[in-house]
């Protein structure tokens, strides 16, 4: 009898302590499996903040390269404004140099009596319209045609019969110039000058026409030495010497 009861003893004592360790057991397993997923939830998190972070990071640098980009395009546009002014500075400078280098352009000292003209009858030309030959230079323009002072001076004749000089010249006008000589206008349809008046070179004086021993409208000019008939001298060869071209 009390063998028996020690086996049945030893065998209870026995199952317990395979239930102790099989317990033992599965604790340690969730213990495990705990751990394990509290492991991976750390990873996770740590992932996110990594990729977090990254993105961050690539958005500060993209952010910082379109900063410096902007002040370099800044730059640039400035640097440029200020050659684009250096350069019109430089080109408003030269063209002040030049127009203080150049001498000033004189006002013209002789002029055409006429505009728009044909010369017909020259100086000194033989011909039965004459007593002897021409004693001026002939305009070929239309009656009406603005005749003006050739230089300016003091008109000393003005008038029919040719201002005093015949009535070969129809209506005349004489001006008297500063270096000693004098102008002749002739066969006129209009004056508009009067003796002591004075003129200034181009300015109106007359309007060409018909009048006198004339064949058709035209202007007659002369350069004289006197106020007078029979002075003349070469009209078209004192104009070039003046710097007039014919």
């Amino acid at each position: 009898m009390i063998q028996r009861v020690t086996s049945r003893s030893a065998r209870t004592s026995s199952l317990r302590t395979r239930a102790a360790v099989l317990a033992a057991g599965m604790g340690a397993s969730v213990v495990l499996g705990a751990g394990v997923a509290a492991a991976a939830e750390a990873s996770a998190a740590t992932s996110a903040t990594t990729a977090a972070s990254a993105v961050q990071a690539q958005a500060a640098a993209q952010a910082k390269a379109a900063k410096a980009q902007a002040a370099a395009a800044a730059k640039a546009k400035a640097v440029k404004a200020a050659q684009v002014k250096a350069a019109q500075a430089k080109a408003a400078a030269a063209k002040k140099a030049a127009a203080k280098k150049a001498p000033a352009k004189k006002a013209a000292s002789w002029v055409n009596p006429v505009s728009h003209y044909k010369l017909s009858a020259s100086f000194a030309q033989a011909g039965g319209m004459w007593q002897s030959t021409h004693s001026g230079q002939d305009y070929a323009v239309p009656n009406g045609t603005r005749v003006v002072a050739a230089h300016g001076g003091t008109v000393v004749k003005a008038g029919g019969n040719g201002a005093g000089d015949g009535p070969a010249y129809g209506n005349a006008v004489v001006i008297k110039h500063g270096n000693g000589t004098y102008s002749q206008y002739a066969h006129l349809s209009k004056i508009n000058v009067k003796v002591g008046q004075v003129v200034k070179t181009g300015q109106r004086i007359a309007l060409s026409g018909n009048t006198g021993n004339s064949s058709g409208p035209h202007l007659h000019f002369e350069i004289r030495t006197t106020a007078n008939y029979g002075t003349a001298i070469d009209p078209v060869r004192f104009l070039h010497g003046k710097g007039v071209s014919l």
